[in-house]
């Protein structure tokens, strides 16, 4: 039976992402932003409101808490990251909610041209009569991933309170600097303790995820010949000019996340930056499969060296970091946690899906590192932009998910 979640719900999504904790991949502190621990330390005070156990802010900025066990069971944890993508305004975000969706064209108040319909959003046709979360046009709202937060915090609550409910030891965290590759720090699987566990990161209602892209990023640095631009003729090197052209280059009409979808990985220029004596590009490399990923990475040093031999008298640099892997590679060979979460899916009416992550969370580098974790449906859309939306029935849905992985675990 589903639980009226929805009121709780709700206030706990807006409340949440009112606070910025947008991160910032060119810092090199933890957490990347001193913002994000303004919604972390809010979290510690509601664990210690509901009676959660054990609640702690780590030293790299992720919040630990413990709901003990009323029965035999694995130690399960539950993941959210509560920073938000940097690739689009957070400021001053007004979270709103359309109740009673209609069917129609939803309008935002501080962006009259803005439109999000079922044209646009087709998941939305499905939602008529839900209520659903905007923000007001000029920001995302950062259901990416503060749903999560709510769904793992509206079923901690309720499970403290209902302690006749079984289950064993659950683990929760709320990570920062998901979003720039950095939500699991070295340190978090032992401090998190947990046998394995589940993100609730994903989109779509039913949707039980067990892979997800591979993932590299690379800055290419070049440094050309500065010189006064009236007495430049035969001694300037334009470092502006060599970007653009690597940036021609490369595949313009294939390998662009614009022209790429399903298994197809991509190599994605996102940030050019600097002057003509100096440029920096930077490039996400993404693909499901290792030697794609490899690839990838070879066919930008291979333009950047062939740019390069244009013009001796430039330096360019070009620097490819890991940043997560595949997690199909490690649950594929123990897929009990999944097929966990497809069961308890199913007890509550709702047929599981698994569809490739075009994208990672922080289950990819947990399960790298040692603790399987599948991601699971909150049911955000189109994050990242000002037309992110959700259903508060489909958190709902995903708090009962929650509850029923720990009560099908203790009885399993």
């Amino acid at each position: 039976m589903t639980a009226p979640f929805d009121a709780e719900l709700e206030s706990r999504l807006t409340r949440y992402c009112a606070v910025d904790t947008q991160s910032d991949e060119t810092s090199d502190s933890a957490p990347s932003t001193a913002r994000q621990l303004d919604l972390q330390r809010l979290l510690l005070r509601e664990l210690a409101e509901i009676g959660a156990a054990d609640v702690r802010l780590t030293d790299y900025g992720a919040v630990l808490a413990t709901i003990p066990a009323t029965a035999p069971g694995p130690t399960i944890g539950f993941f959210a990251h509560v920073d938000t993508a940097p690739q689009f305004n957070a400021t001053d975000v007004k979270p709103r909610v359309v109740r009673r969706y209609n069917g129609g064209a939803i309008t935002f108040p501080d962006n009259p041209a803005l439109t999000l319909s079922p044209e646009v959003s087709p998941y939305l046709a499905g939602k008529v009569g839900q209520d659903i979360v905007t923000a007001s046009g000029t920001t995302l709202l950062g259901a990416d991933d503060k749903a999560g937060v709510a769904v793992i915090m509206t079923a901690a609550r309720h499970l403290i309170a209902n302690p006749a409910i079984a289950h064993g030891p659950i683990r929760i965290a709320f990570t920062p600097d998901e979003e720039i590759g950095r939500g699991v720090d070295a340190r978090l699987p032992a401090d998190l303790g947990a046998d394995f566990a589940y993100t609730f990161d994903g989109a779509g209602l039913g949707e039980i995820e067990y892979e997800s892209f591979s993932a590299d990023g690379a800055a290419v640095t070049i440094t050309g010949v500065s010189a006064h631009p009236g007495t430049a003729k035969g001694k300037m090197v334009n470092a502006l000019h060599l970007a653009a052209k690597i940036v021609a280059t490369l595949p313009q009409a294939t390998m662009t996340p614009e022209t790429t979808e399903g298994r197809d990985g991509f190599l994605h220029v996102y940030e050019l930056k600097g002057t003509a004596a100096e440029a920096t590009l930077k490039f996400i490399l993404r693909d499901f499969e290792r030697d794609g990923l490899q690839a990838k990475g070879d066919l930008l040093r291979q333009v950047c060296a062939a740019i390069a031999a244009t013009e001796p008298r430039a330096v360019i640099d070009c620097t490819i970091r890991p940043q997560y892997r595949n997690m199909r590679y490690w649950l594929e060979k123990d897929m009990r946690p999944v097929e966990l979460a497809r069961a308890a899916c199913r007890d509550l009416g709702i047929e599981p899906v698994s569809v490739p992550i075009r994208g990672g969370t922080d289950g990819s580098r947990l399960t790298e590192m040692g603790v399987p974790c599948p991601n699971l449906f909150t049911g955000m859309q189109e994050i990242h932009g000002p037309l992110e939306w959700i259903s508060v029935q489909d958190m709902a849905r995903a708090a009962d998910l929650c509850l029923s992985i720990v009560r099908r675990a203790a009885t399993a």
